[in-house]
C-alpha cells in the first residue's frame, strides 16, 4: 500500500459528471484548484486550508473533503484520514480514487478488513486496475489470507505482467506460505524488470537461506547493499545466512553494522548474541540477548536465547539457571490466560490424544531420538497428532508424516491461534521437545491448552515453565532429591535411559582403531564448537601433555570460519598444546561421511559442562569408546547415562583427574581399542538405548500415569488452574 500517492489527486478537479461539485460557483472552482496545486506543490497546511475554505462554501464537495483526507493520511492522521475519506464517498460513490485511497488510509490505520473492502470496491468500478489488485494482496496477506493473495497477485500480473512491484509481493506470499522455490523464481522475475531494487535482492536472499543456498543468498543480501550501503535489515539478514555458514566474525560483523545504522533493532542484538555465542564468547552473548530484551520487552525468541547460552556457561550455577529460567517464566509465559476448564473425556483407560510439537521433525539431531517413540507408539492406545514447526521439510519429514494420526504445519500460525487449534483438537498431553532450543513454540504452551503439559528431548535443562507440568529425565541425568530443587516441572525418571537412539542405517562397518597403523592415538570429539569450554581445554591440554604423540581430531560447524580457527588454537598453544598436533575439521553435510570420520579418531572425548548426546551415541555406534564426565546438572550428565546403558561406567569419570587417567589409561591399552571397536555396536544395539519397544511402553506407561492424576485431581465441573506441586511419583 502506497500512504502517499498523488495519482487520485491530479484527477480531482477534473473529474466529470461529478453531482458533487458540478455547476459549483467559480471562486470555489478556483480556490479548489489552488488546493490542488498546493497539494502537488508539497504545501500541505496550505492545500488543506483552501479545502476547508471550500467546504465552508460547498459542504457537498465531494473533491475537497477527499483532498482534505489524503492530506490527513500523509500526515498520519490516519484515523481522521478514514473519517473524511468516507464522507467524500457518501457525497460521490463512483469515483474508484476515492474508494482505492480509503483503502490505504485502513491499511496504515490498522484496519486491513475495511482496506479490502475498499480495494473490492475499486475493482468494482475499476477490474483492471493492476495496481488496486496489488493493494489488495497486500492487505489479504497482512490478514494471513495468503490463498487470497496470491490470486490477487497473479490478476494484477494478468493484467500488468511487467509489474515488478507485484511479482516481489507474490515472491513474499509465496515464501509465507514456505514455497521457498516459487517465491524465488518470482522474486528473479522481479530483479529482472528492476534489477537496483534493494528489498527485493534482500528477501531473494532470505528465501534461498530458507533453501539452504547460502552462498546464493550471500550474494543476494551484497547486491542489495550494493544499491542500498545503509539497508540494516539487510546488513542484518546477511548475518544470519554468514552464522548459517559457520562464519561467525563475519556474522559479528555484519550484526555490528546493522546496529551502527539501527541501534534499536532488538533482532539485530539478538543475532549477534548467537554469533557471539558461536564464537564461544559467552558473557558478551549474554549481553546482546540482554540488550535485545530491554528493546523489547516481551521478545521471548531473545529470552530463550539467553537461557540456552547459559547453559554452555562453567560459571553459572544450576541455582542461576533455575533462577534465569523461572525469570522467563515471569517475564514471558504468564501473560496469557489459563483455560478455567477443559471438555476432555475424563475416561482413564480411553486412547489418549497425544500431541507432539516440535520444530525438528526433519533431519537434525533430536530426530534421531524424536521417532523411534513416535514409530513404536502403541496407535490403538494413542492417537498422535504432530504440530511441525517445520519450514524447510525433507525427507525425515516425511517418514514423520508416516508416524502421526494428524498433522498440521504451525509455520506462520499465531501462538493464540495454535493454542485454540490445540485445543480444538483435545489433546490430553501435548509434548513439547525443543525447551528453550531455536524455533520453540513455549509461548503455546504458557496458555495451557492441554491439561497435561511435557517437556522432554531437545533442551538439557527446565524450561522455567509454570504451564509445563512434567519432563521426562532419568535417574543418573537427574538423581532424585538433588535434581527436583532446580526443575520448575515435576520430574519423571523412566526406567534405563531418557533417550532412545534411532541407529543410523546409513554408517560403515567400523574400521580398526587408526592407532594400530599410525602409532600413535587420535583424540576426537564432534561436538559443537560452544562446548567446548575453558574448563574441557584445561583437561584436553592436561591428557595431551601426558601423550605427546598424541594427537586431537576436532569437526564442528565453528571451524568453518578461519578466524575463530586462529583463535582457538591460539587458546590451545598458550595451553601448551602445539598447534601441528591439532586437526579442526568444519561441518560436514553428508551424513555418511560425517560418521565415516570417527574411524580416524581412537577415543572420543566428552565436553563439558554440556555433554554430547548424537555425538556420543554416533561414536559408540563406530565402535569408538566416550570419555566423560559426570556433572552437576542434567547437560553434564547426559554422558554418564549413555554410558550406563552400554554397561560402561569405568569410562565415567567423577573428577577432573580421573578423566585424564582413564582416556590416557586407554590410549595405553590397544588390545582394548581394537575388542571395543569391533563389539561397541553390537552392544549398543542390544542394549536398552536402541529397544525401542521398551523405551515406547515405558513413555506410553508415564504418559497413562499422568493422564490418571490429572482426572484424579479434577472433577467435571473444576478444572486445576495452577501449576502442579512438586511430586516425582505420576
Amino acid at each position: 500500500m502506497n500512504r502517499h500517492r498523488r495519482r487520485a489527486v491530479a484527477k480531482l478537479g477534473g473529474v466529470k459528471g461529478n453531482p458533487a461539485t458540478a455547476g459549483v460557483p467559480p471562486a470555489v472552482a478556483a480556490l479548489f484548484g489552488a488546493a490542488v496545486a498546493h497539494h502537488q506543490a508539497g504545501r500541505l497546511a496550505e492545500a488543506e486550508a483552501c479545502c476547508r475554505r471550500v467546504l465552508v462554501a460547498e459542504p457537498s464537495h465531494a473533491d475537497a473533503m477527499h483532498l482534505l483526507g489524503v492530506i490527513a493520511l500523509q500526515v498520519g492522521r490516519h484515523d481522521v484520514a478514514v473519517d473524511l475519506i468516507r464522507r467524500a464517498i457518501r457525497l460521490n460513490a463512483s469515483n474508484p480514487n476515492y474508494f482505492s485511497d480509503l483503502g490505504n488510509a485502513c491499511f496504515a490505520q490498522g484496519n486491513l478488513e475495511a482496506a479490502v473492502a475498499a480495494c473490492r470496491e475499486v475493482i468494482r468500478l475499476a477490474p483492471d486496475d493492476a495496481a488496486t489488485h496489488c493493494n489488495l494482496g497486500t492487505a489479504l496477506s497482512r490478514l494471513g489470507k495468503l490463498d487470497g493473495a496470491v490470486a490477487a497477485y497473479h490478476e494484477a500480473l494478468r493484467i500488468k505482467p511487467d509489474y515488478a512491484k507485484a511479482h516481489g509481493c507474490l515472491g513474499t506470499a509465496l515464501y509465507e506460505q514456505s514455497k521457498h522455490e516459487a517465491a524465488v523464481a518470482a522474486y528473479r522475475v522481479a530483479l529482472r524488470i528492476n534489477p537496483e531494487d534493494a528489498t527485493t535482492h534482500c528477501n531473494l536472499g532470505t528465501a534461498l537461506s530458507q533453501l539452504g543456498k547460502l552462498d546464493e543468498a550471500v550474494a543476494a543480501y551484497h547486491e542489495a547493499l550494493r544499491i542500498k550501503p545503509d539497508y540494516a535489515k539487510a546488513h542484518r539478514f546477511l548475518g544470519t545466512a554468514l552464522y548459517d555458514q559457520g562464519k561467525h566474525e563475519a556474522a559479528v560483523a555484519a550484526c555490528r553494522v546493522a546496529l551502527r545504522i539501527n541501534p534499536d533493532d532488538a533482532t539485530a542484538h539478538c543475532n549477534l548474541g548467537a554469533a557471539l555465542a558461536g564464537q564461544g564468547k559467552l558473557r558478551e552473548a549474554v549481553a546482546a540477548f540482554g540488550e535485545a530484551l530491554r528493546l523489547k520487552q516481551d521478545y521471548a525468541e531473545a529470552g530463550s536465547a539467553l537461557l540456552f547460552c547459559l547453559n554452555y556457561d562453567e560459571r553459572c550455577s544450576n541455582a542461576e539457571l533455575f533462577e534465569a529460567h523461572r525469570a522467563w517464566d515471569q517475564r514471558h509465559g504468564r501473560t496469557a490466560p489459563w483455560p478455567a476448564t477443559y471438555a476432555n473425556d475424563r475416561a482413564t483407560q480411553r486412547r489418549l490424544k497425544v500431541g507432539y510439537l516440535s520444530p525438528d521433525f526433519r533431519e537434525h539431531s533430536v530426530a534421531f531420538f524424536l521417532e523411534p517413540l513416535l514409530k513404536h507408539h502403541h496407535r490403538k492406545e494413542f492417537e498422535l497428532f504432530c504440530y511441525a514447526e517445520v519450514d524447510r521439510p525433507d525427507a525425515v519429514t516425511e517418514r514423520f508424516k508416516g508416524f502421526a494420526d494428524h498433522w498440521l504445519v504451525t509455520v506462520g500460525m499465531s501462538d493464540a491461534a495454535l493454542a485454540e487449534r490445540i485445543r480444538h483438537d483435545s489433546i490430553d498431553i501435548l509434548v513439547d521437545s525443543a525447551g528453550h532450543t531455536a524455533k520453540n513454540r513455549l509461548p503455546v504452551f504458557t496458555r495451557k491448552p492441554s491439561p497435561v503439559q511435557v517437556t522432554w528431548l531437545g533442551y538439557p535443562n527446565t524450561t522455567g515453565l509454570a504451564a509445563i507440568d512434567y519432563r521426562l529425565v532419568d535417574a543418573v541425568t537427574d538423581p532424585e532429591g538433588e535434581a527436583d530443587a532446580f526443575a520448575s516441572e515435576t520430574l519423571v525418571r523412566l526406567a534405563n535411559c531418557f533417550l532412545c537412539y534411532g541407529r543410523p542405517n546409513d554408517a560403515t562397518v567400523p574400521a580398526p582403531p587408526p592407532c594400530r597403523t599410525a602409532g600413535t592415538v587420535t583424540f576426537g570429539s564432534f561436538n559443537n564448537a560452544t562446548k567446548l569450554s575453558a574448563a574441557t581445554l584445561d583437561v584436553w591440554a592436561t591428557l595431551l601433555a601426558q601423550l605427546p604423540d598424541a594427537r586431537l581430531l576436532l569437526k564442528g560447524r565453528s571451524f568453518a570460519d578461519s578466524a575463530f580457527r586462529a583463535a582457538f588454537l591460539q587458546a590451545l598453544t598458550q595451553r601448551g598444546v602445539s598447534a601441528d598436533r591439532v586437526e579442526l575439521l568444519p561441518w560436514l553435510p553428508n551424513r555418511a561421511a560425517h560418521l565415516a570420520l570417527y574411524d580416524r579418531i581412537d577415543i572420543a572425548l566428552d565436553p563439558f559442562p554440556y555433554n554430547g548426546a548424537t555425538t556420543t551415541c554416533e561414536a559408540l555406534w563406530m565402535g569408538v569408546p566416550v570419555v566423560t564426565l559426570r556433572g552437576d546438572r542434567h547437560a553434564g550428565r547426559v554422558g554418564a547415562s549413555l554410558l550406563t546403558q552400554v554397561q560402561l561406567p569405568d569410562l565415567i569419570a567423577g573428577t577432573l583427574a580421573e578423566y585424564v587417567e582413564i582416556a590416557a589409561a586407554l590410549a595405553h591399552n590397544p588390545a582394548r581399542l581394537s575388542d571395543l571397536r569391533s563389539s561397541l555396536r553390537s552392544r549398543v544395539a542390544a542394549s536398552p538405548l536402541c529397544d525401542a519397544p521398551a523405551f515406547a511402553r515405558n513413555v506410553e506407561s508415564a504418559y497413562r500415569a499422568m493422564w490418571r492424576r490429572w482426572v484424579a485431581n479434577n472433577s467435571e465441573t473444576q478444572d486445576r488452574t495452577s501449576a502442579p506441586s512438586p511430586d516425582s511419583s505420576v
